[in-house]
Parts: structure tokens; sequence; C-alpha cells
């Protein structure tokens, strides 16, 4: 397997940080760890909540483990900030656990990237808040009216703000 480049590249604008945002997300909400895991270079290095990890196949036995324990997960990503080859991204997801009980996690992830649009850092801070089913507002992917691009309703126009604060 090859490390083709992964559009868009670094130096990031506003424009294609949050295009790099949006994919991540749709990806993301595939749940399919083989997929997610290829955005990162081979020797990517991770802390997700207190887990550490390296490479590609540590990422996706990770990610298989995360997606086992949550149920109808669904993800929104919002850009934050971004210079050269580095994103802020702010994040919310909601899911269920086997007993049922609903959880909605809000997150800060900072990303780092090779000069072939390869994730080589990903550090992620994550909270979770139990919820009721009834309280959920994450209901699936971002439908097609608010992905985004600069100026589009609700999408990503690098604005940091379209997630709600709680």
């Amino acid at each position: 397997m090859t490390d083709a480049d992964r559009p868009p590249l670094p130096p990031f604008t506003r424009e294609s940080a949050a295009q790099k945002v949006q994919a991540a997300e749709d990806a993301w909400n595939t749940r399919d760890p083989l997929k997610v895991s290829l955005a990162y270079s081979r020797d990517s290095v991770w802390r997700n909540r207190d887990t550490f990890v390296t490479g590609r196949a540590q990422i996706v036995e990770l990610l298989t483990a995360k997606w086992r324990r949550e149920e109808e997960y669904a993800l929104r990503k919002d850009l934050w900030a971004f210079d050269g080859h580095r994103i802020a991204v702010r994040f919310q997801y909601e899911c269920r656990d086997a007993d049922g009980q609903w959880w909605r996690s809000y997150g800060n992830e900072l990303w780092e990237f090779d000069e072939h649009g390869l994730m080589t850092r990903r550090e992620a801070s994550i909270n979770d808040v139990r919820i009721e089913e009834k309280e959920r507002r994450i209901l699936g992917p971002r439908p097609d009216s608010e992905r985004g691009g600069p100026g589009a309703p609700g999408g990503q126009g690098g604005r940091g703000g379209s997630l709600p604060v709680q």
C-alpha cells in the first residue's frame, strides 16, 4: 500500500481546512476503521482520551473497539482554527452503549499533516455526558444543506461555531 496524496494538501486555506474537516467527519461516520485509517500516515501518533497509539494497525484496533462499544454513532466536526499544516477541530458525537444509555461526547482535536495531506499527529480531548434519547440532536450524517465550504448555511466555513455548546 502506498501513501498517495490525500488532498487537500497543506498549507491550508480556510476553504481547504474546512474540506479536510468535512472529509474526516464523513469518513468517521462510516464507522469503517480501515477506511478511516487511510487518512493517517503509516506512523501517525495519536492521543485519544487516555490512550496512546502509533501507526495505522493500532488506529484500526482502537477504532474497531470504539465502534463496537458505541452503537448508532453519529458525529459532527467543525473547523476551529488552522495554520500551515495544522488544523484544530471541535466536535460532538452521540452514541448508545450496550445497556441502552445514550451519550453525547464533546471534544477538541489538534491535527498535524505531512506534505501528502496525511495526518501525522492527532490529539483528542473528550468529555462524555449522559443524555436521554429525547435529548439527541445528531441523528445521522450531516444533511447536504449543512455540508460545507465557506458561506454554506451551517457549513464549515471556518467560523468555528455551528455546534451548540451544550
